[in-house]
């Protein structure tokens, strides 16, 4: 949601009011799901988002609809919106104890930047940990299997020894990072 830091952003969501550049051109959000109301919305990093933004979603999330900037409303009752939010990852890296605990933690600093109203219409918060040695082991073995794909289509296979996969978990991961950069 970094792209929608500033206020007047928020018009690419719902479209620029009338009298305004680009007012003929529908809202990004608003026309496809217009189009496809079956659909699965993904706010990523939503902290970054200017807060005239949460005050458009409020609309999304309290009446599963959303009016444009030419006045048509736009049904979200059949939209799943998901947001993800790097509140707290911090804490989370730190963290080695009870789940429960941490949690109380995320939702006091998730309390601390978003308001009430804005926390109170999500229907469920999940707090992802870090990531483990058999999921990283699990991570290594799917990018491997791509890359195999890729070379035998070269007419050419590729073998790599359970020794070389520890060292890739090993190396090519950062907790901070996640699984990024295994991909490099």
């Amino acid at each position: 949601m970094s792209e929608f830091q500033e206020k007047h952003t928020v018009s690419r969501l719902v479209g620029a009011p009338p009298g305004y550049v680009g007012h003929e051109e529908a809202g990004q959000l608003t026309e496809k799901v217009r189009r496809q109301p079956y659909s699965v919305l993904l706010f990523d990093e939503v902290e970054k988002a200017h807060p005239d933004v949460f005050n458009t979603l409020l609309q999304v999330l309290d009446d599963g609809r959303l009016t444009d900037a030419q006045g048509r409303t736009v049904d979200f009752r059949n939209t799943v919106v998901i947001m993800t939010s790097n509140i707290g990852a911090q804490r989370i890296l730190a963290h080695h104890g009870d789940v429960a605990a941490i949690k109380d933690q995320l939702m006091e600093d998730l309390r601390g930047r978003f308001l009430p109203e804005f926390l109170n219409r999500i229907d469920d918060i999940i707090v992802f940990h870090g990531l483990g040695e058999a999921e990283l082991n699990r991570i290594v073995d799917l990018l491997l299997d791509n890359s195999r794909r890729r070379v035998r289509a070269q007419g050419m296979e590729l073998e790599v020894t359970d020794a070389a996969k520890k060292l890739l978990v090993a190396h090519g991961h950062q907790p901070e990072f996640g699984a990024r950069p295994l991909r490099r």
